[in-house]
Order: structure tokens, then sequence, then C-alpha cells
């Protein structure tokens, strides 16, 4: 993964450098220096990870994380940008046969597009390392029991707890977590990232969680690529219930409501246990609704075929960019962000609470603590 994204962001740079950087109005040395910045900030993904801990866990302080995911958001919207009018300028040409060059590459257009991308990529750090929101949405569930009526879950997905959000900022998530007061707070997957060593003090808020019926988590795809025998075991240290392809009965008044949990397709590159719903369901008793939960949301067809009432899903990050979030669309079967009605089933992909620090930028696509308030179906 990490020589395929050098080999595409390298291509970006040599697109920068013919589209943007020769064109400056500066001679040659300052465009060298400039293409030579472009470059290390292109490249800075293999730079980390090959020097400073792994692609998927860079141990840098968090003041350079946030300065390198500015520099490398700013980059890449640079790049669209600069696409976006020479497209423009293509089209004035075919329509009018005026020559787009002339319109659309003046140096104060040039400037402007830099400086509109590095606003963008600032603005896009902050709201993506900011404590998330509360954002609170009622589901009516087909067979829900009526005592489980106003039955509060708190959803949090993708803390990736790291150098980027770190102790403090887990900490203020699960302060503002506690204070929903919930009936069962549910994590689907990436915890954390980097192994239990490098993250105790990061992932020691998560034993303070606190709901009536406990705290049941599931891995995500970043528990695999660090020790995750040894994640499962501090999870569970912390206080967390970990379903890996498992299920729990919660009662209520004499009424049953399941929760069952799977691991994820990342598993297979480890030899470790894949996603498996039959064994996760398997016990069940009939007619009782069951809340799946699953990091990725790209299965929602089969498991809503298998009966399941609701899936919780994160993973996507809510695609992070709008506009450019149709290709992480794409690559999860449709799903991206929100309520999705599936069959019978419905589906809910939170945006994330946190994200991975490899690259920390939302714009339109705001970070989430999500409280869901079950209801029964009424007809």
């Amino acid at each position: 993964m990490g020589t395929t994204l050098s080999y595409i962001t390298g291509a970006i740079w040599l697109y920068l450098l013919w589209r943007f950087v020769w064109p400056l109005s500066v001679g040659p040395g300052p465009r060298l220096l400039f293409a030579l910045v472009l470059f290390l900030v292109a490249e800075s993904h293999w730079i980390i990870g090959r020097y400073f801990g792994t692609l998927a866990s860079p141990e840098l302080p968090q003041w350079i994380l946030i300065a390198v995911g500015w520099a490398f958001g700013a980059f890449l919207l640079l790049a669209i940008l600069i696409l976006l009018r020479d497209v423009a300028g293509a089209l004035v040409f075919v329509v009018a046969r005026v020559p787009g060059r002339a319109i659309l590459t003046g140096q104060g257009l040039h400037v402007a597009i830099g400086i509109v991308a590095m606003v963008l990529a600032g603005l896009g750090v902050w709201q993506a390392v900011k404590i998330p929101r509360v954002k609170t949405i009622a589901l009516s569930l087909p067979g829900l029991p009526p005592q489980f009526d106003g039955y509060c879950i708190v959803q949090l997905t993708d803390l990736h707890a790291s150098r980027l959000l770190p102790r403090y900022w887990q900490a203020a998530v699960v302060k503002k977590t506690d204070a929903l007061d919930p009936d069962l707070i549910v994590i689907t997957g990436d915890l954390a990232d980097g192994t239990p060593r490098l993250r105790a003090a990061d992932v020691q808020p998560f034993h303070d969680l606190r709901a009536r019926d406990g705290v049941l988590a599931i891995p995500g795809n970043h528990e695999y690529y660090s020790d995750y025998r040894d994640w499962m075991a501090a999870d569970r240290a912390l206080g967390l219930r970990m379903l890996e392809n498992q299920h729990v009965l919660i009662l209520h008044d004499g009424a049953t409501l399941a929760v069952a949990g799977l691991t994820d397709r990342q598993a297979g590159s480890f030899g470790l246990p894949r996603p498996d719903l039959q064994a996760a369901l398997q016990g069940i008793p009939a007619g009782v609704p069951v809340i799946l939960l699953e990091h990725r949301p790209g299965d929602a067809a089969r498991n809503a075929q298998a009966g399941v009432a609701l899936q919780l899903s994160g993973h996507t990050h809510g695609g992070q960019i709008r506009g450019l979030d149709i290709l992480v669309q794409r690559a999860n079967n449709g799903f991206l962000s929100g309520l999705y009605q599936v069959g019978n089933m419905k589906l809910y992909v939170s945006n994330g609470t946190g994200l991975w620090n490899g690259f920390p930028i939302r714009l339109g696509r705001l970070s989430e603590i999500t409280q869901i308030v079950l209801h029964p179906e009424r007809h």
C-alpha cells in the first residue's frame, strides 16, 4: 500500500510541477526550491512510514502531524483546484473557441488558487481534530419490544487513538459520551493506531466509558495492523466486551434484544478469523431483533437478508471531503454516510468520531458521537 500511494502522489507532484510550479513568474532557483518542498510533501507518508513509525501509526509529536497533515491536504487540494481550472479552460475553448489559457492562467488566479488550497486545508485540519459534535437520531425498528422504547445507544467509531488524537482528546470524547447517560455504548472498530504498548496511555480513557448495559466493541481493519491478539486482550482489560463473530442478549423487563459483532475482513491477510455472520447470529432466539456491529458497511445487503434489524458501521469517515467522497462511496458498495434502508434493515454509517492520523482533513463531513434512540415501528 505504501509503495502504491507513493507512486500516486508522485504522479500528482509531476502534474503540479508542470501546471503550477513551472508557470510561476519567479526565477529558476525559487521554482526549484518550491518543487523540492512539494516533493517532500507528496512523499511525506513514505518518509514518515520509513523513518518515524509506520504508515498506519506515525510516531511524531501532535503538532508535527498537524503541520504535515495541513501540508499534504493543501497539496491534494491544490492539485484538484488546478485540475478544475484546466478542465474549465478546455471547456471554454471547446464552447467559445476562446483559448482558456489566456483566461484562466493569469498569475493572479494562480496565486489565488494556492492561497485557497492552503486555507481550505487549514479549515479541514481544524475540523478533523476538534472534539466531535453529538448527533442524535431516532430509529424505528420492526419487532422492537415496547420495553426497549426510548433505548439509547451511543455509537463511537474510528476513534484512532494515536499521537494525533492522544489521551486528552480521547478523554474529552469519553466525557461527552458518558454525559449522554446511555443504556449501551458500542464502538464499531478502529479504536487505536500503533501497538498496545505505544498507545497504553492514549486508550486508558476508554476504561471510563459508562453505560447501563455496558460497552460492546468490534475490531476494525486497523486493529490487525499491530498485534491484533494483544489489542483484543488490552481492550478487554479496559472493560470493553469485544465481539468477534459473537453476540450478546440484553434483557429488559422480560424482553430481549440481541447485539452481534463481526471481525473485519482484513483478518484474512493475517490468518485470523474472517467475518462470520452465521456464527455471530447462531443461538439468537427466533423473533429477537438483532443489531449488528460491522466496521465496514459494504455487506449490508447480505446482512439484511439474514434478518438483521439494524446495522451500525463506520470505516468510511464519511468520505472526509464532500465532493471527493464519491470515491469512498464506490469502494463501499454505495454506502457512505448517514441512514440507509436496505431491504427490511436499517443501516447507519457514522462519519467517524476520529480519523486516521495520516490524512487529518475534514471538509463538509463532520465527525460525530452518535446518539441513537430506538422506538418500536408503528404501523
